[in-house]
C-alpha cells in the first residue's frame, strides 16, 4: 500500500501505460497500491460486487427469508439502473481522467460539492459501521465476544493500510469472502420451486406498507451504493484507461454487474427457500447461515463465518480509505498514505475518524446486529438520489464529455433511475411519519 507522492505517481503511471508492455503495467501497479491493484482486476468487476459485502448478504437474505420470492422482481431494474450508473462513472473516468470528486467540486462549485461530500461521508459512515458490525457477528459465531474482535480487528485494518502491507491481506481477504458463491449451489440443492421462482421474478408484487417499503429501500442502497460509483471512476482514472480503450472497460462494468446481481439473485433464493418456509426472520448471523446448510450442513455456520469476516474486513480497510481520498481530493488537501499526520491531517484524520466510529457503534451493548446492517443500507438508498443527480449534470455537459455524453435512451433510463428511488425514498419516509394512511 506504500506509495510515493500520488500526484507524481499517477502522472508517471499515465506516461508509462501509454508506452504498453505487460510488464510496464505490473510496475504501475505495484507502485499504485490497493486501489490499483483492485483496478486491474477490473474496475466494473470489483465495483459492482462490492455491494456482496456484510450489509449486502443481510439485506439480500432478510428480503429471502421475510418475502420468499416476492422482491426478486425488483433486480430486474436494479440490475439495469446498477449498470447504467456505473458506466457512465467509468466513462467519464476515461474520458476526463479525474475522479468523481474532481469533477464536481470544478464544475459545480464548493457549495454542492459540500453537500455531496456530506452525503457520501453519512452513506460511507454508515456502511464503515455495518462492517464492523458484519466483523462482530462472524466472530461470534466462532465464540469471541465482539468486545475483543472488533477493536483488533479495528487497529488491525488502520495498521495494515498506514503501514502499507494492505495489499498481501486483500487478497487473503479477497479469497475468503468467495465463499459467498456457495450460495449460488446451496440455491439449487435447496430445491426452490422455481415456478415460483419464475413469477416473483417477472411478475411484480408492490406493497405499501413500512415494512415492505424498507427492504425495498435497503435493497436499492445495497446494490448501488453511493461509494461504488466514486470507486468504479477513480479506479478508471488510476487504472490509465483512456477513449480510446474503453470499449474493454464498458464490458467489464456490465460483465461486473450481471455477476453481481446473479450472487444477489441466488442468495433471494436460498433464503427464501430454507427459511422463509419456516417462518424465520433473520435477526442473527447463525440464522443467515442457515441458509447454506443444504451446501455446508453442520459446517454451514463456520463458512458463512469465514465469508463475512474475509468480506467486512476487507471492506472495513477500502471504504474508510476511498472516503479519505473522495473527501480530500474535493476539498483541495493533502492525501496520501505515505504522509504523516501532519503533512495530511484531513486525510488521515478522515481514515481514522471512520475507523475508530465504525469499531466504536460495533460494540455498542446490545447492538442488534442485523438490524443495523439493513438500516446503513436503507441509509444509502434515501442518500443515493443526491449522487446521481450530480454524476447525470456532469455526464450530459457537451464541453466535458463531448461525443461521449450521454444520449437520450441513456438520459431516460438515468433519470427514470432517480425519480423511482427519489419517489420510494419519500413513500418510506411517509409510512414512517404517518403509518395509518399505508396499510398492509
Amino acid at each position: 500500500m506504500a506509495s510515493t507522492r500520488a500526484a507524481d505517481v499517477r502522472d508517471a503511471g499515465r506516461r508509462l501505460l501509454r508506452r504498453g508492455g505487460r510488464g510496464v503495467r505490473r510496475a504501475v501497479a505495484r507502485r499504485r497500491g490497493a486501489l490499483a491493484y483492485l483496478a486491474v482486476i477490473g474496475p466494473g468487476m470489483v465495483a459492482a460486487n462490492a455491494g456482496n459485502d456484510a450489509g449486502g448478504i443481510a439485506t439480500y437474505a432478510s428480503a429471502g427469508a421475510d418475502y420468499g420470492y416476492q422482491l426478486l422482481w425488483t433486480l430486474i431494474p436494479l440490475v439495469i439502473a446498477l449498470g447504467i450508473v456505473q458506466e457512465t462513472c467509468a466513462r467519464m473516468g476515461a474520458v476526463t481522467g479525474k475522479g468523481l470528486s474532481d469533477l464536481i467540486r470544478e464544475q459545480f462549485g464548493v457549495r454542492w460539492t459540500m453537500l455531496v461530500m456530506l452525503a457520501l461521508l453519512v452513506a460511507n459512515g454508515g456502511v464503515t459501521v455495518s462492517e464492523f458490525v458484519g466483523i462482530a457477528a462472524a466472530t461470534e459465531l466462532f465464540g469471541v465476544p465482539r468486545f475483543i474482535s472488533v477493536p483488533l480487528a479495528a487497529l488491525a485494518v488502520w495498521w495494515l493500510v498506514v503501514k502499507g502491507s494492505y495489499r498481501r491481506v486483500e487478497r487473503v481477504f479477497l479469497t475468503m469472502s468467495l465463499v459467498f458463491l456457495g450460495y449460488i449451489v446451496s440455491a439449487f440443492l435447496a430445491g426452490p420451486k422455481w415456478g415460483d421462482v419464475a413469477r416473483g421474478f417477472v411478475r411484480p408484487e408492490v406493497k405499501f406498507n413500512a415494512g415492505y417499503l424498507f427492504t425495498v429501500v435497503a435493497l436499492i442502497g445495497t446494490t448501488i451504493s453511493p461509494y461504488m460509483q466514486v470507486f468504479v471512476q477513480s479506479s478508471v482514472v488510476e487504472k490509465g484507461v483512456t477513449e480510446e480503450d474503453y470499449n474493454l472497460t464498458r464490458a467489464d462494468v456490465w460483465t461486473g454487474t450481471l455477476f453481481a446481481i446473479a450472487v444477489a439473485f441466488f442468495i433471494t433464493v436460498a433464503t427464501a427457500a430454507t427459511l422463509h418456509p419456516k417462518g424465520v426472520r433473520i435477526e442473527s448471523a447463525e440464522q443467515a447461515a442457515l441458509a447454506l446448510a443444504p451446501l455446508a450442513g453442520n459446517y454451514a455456520k463456520l463458512l458463512f463465518a469465514t465469508g463475512l469476516f474475509g468480506a467486512s474486513m476487507l471492506a472495513a480497510g477500502v471504504l474508510p480509505l476511498a472516503t479519505a481520498y473522495s473527501i480530500s481530493e474535493a476539498l483541495g488537501f493533502e492525501k496520501g498514505v505515505s504522509r504523516s499526520f501532519r503533512e495530511a491531517p484531513i486525510f488521515l484524520g478522515i481514515f481514522t475518524f471512520l475507523i475508530a466510529v465504525g469499531g466504536l457503534v460495533a460494540i455498542l451493548p446490545g447492538l442488534p446486529l442485523i438490524d443495523v446492517l439493513l438500516v446503513t443500507q436503507v441509509i444509502n438508498g434515501l442518500l443515493l438520489p443526491v449522487l446521481l443527480v450530480s454524476i447525470l449534470r456532469l455526464v450530459n455537459k457537451r464541453e466535458l464529455m463531448g461525443a461521449r455524453a450521454n444520449g437520450r435512451v441513456y438520459n431516460a433510463a438515468s433519470w427514470l433511475a432517480v425519480v423511482v428511488v427519489s419517489a420510494l425514498s419519500l413513500v418510506f419516509l411517509a409510512t414512517k411519519l404517518f403509518p395509518g394512511l399505508f396499510k398492509i
